[in-house]
């Protein structure tokens, strides 16, 4: 069987996927370079562990990445799949196919489909994860509103639409535990700031350098927003 390989659907450019690491987007040094706009300088990293692929999308960019069409924010590749960064797509070859259990078919459709605004909400929800503290609470529909500048009833919509998505029962802390399952499945990136000035606090970490004792815990009286 061929090496796994990524074919630009723009110009039809094949590229050799990397044994280990392979850089895509619009900058000058990355593996993989797409010219489209959309695409932001360091987009994404596809990342092979033995026959195995998986994609995953770095949070530099408000267009995000989608497998087949899905966003995802890291996703296990297949044979024939169509990877869209931004606006410019790709297919992905060369990988091994695998015959999957149910368990593992389950486990893959774990994580809903959301649209943009649904990721931003949840983006602005898990905010106080980034943060240095080991115990935080997820932010309310007052403050994702103000941070999406967007109206507080808007917000509770969109939170009621995700709680039936990711199946969140109703009861107390209904947020937080919204916020721990966005969190288990890697769903959540940083929004671009702002721009609005904030309280003078300490620098916030990389998402991949969240404390290892970091979890959103429950606020003494769980507002609800929720």
């Amino acid at each position: 069987m061929e090496d796994p390989f990524i074919r630009i659907e723009e110009n039809g450019a094949v590229v050799p996927l990397r044994e280990d690491v392979t850089t895509i987007g619009r900058g000058c040094a990355v593996d993989v370079r797409l010219s489209d706009p959309s695409v932001s300088r360091l987009h994404a990293e596809i990342i092979r562990r033995g026959p195995y692929a998986y994609v995953t999308d770095l949070g530099l960019s408000r267009n995000g990445t989608r497998v087949n069409g899905r966003l995802v924010a890291r996703r296990v590749l297949e044979d024939g799949d169509v990877l869209t960064f931004g606006s410019a797509r790709c297919r992905v070859g060369g990988i091994a196919r695998e015959d999957f259990t149910a368990e593992v078919e389950l486990r893959r459709s774990a994580a809903p489909e959301l649209t943009r605004r649904e990721l931003d909400v949840l983006t602005s929800l898990c905010r106080p994860a980034l943060s240095d503290e080991a115990f935080v609470a997820p932010a309310t529909a007052r403050e994702i509103a103000s941070d999406l500048v967007v109206t507080e009833a808007a917000v509770k919509q969109h939170l009621l639409r995700l709680y039936q998505k990711f199946r969140i029962p109703e009861g107390t802390n209904r947020r937080v535990r919204l916020a721990n399952e966005v969190v288990a499945l890697g769903l959540v990136r940083p929004l671009p700031p702002t721009g609005r000035p904030e309280p003078s606090q300490a620098p916030q970490p990389a998402p991949g350098n969240l404390p290892a004792n970091a979890t959103i815990g429950a606020e003494v009286h769980d507002r609800r927003a929720s």
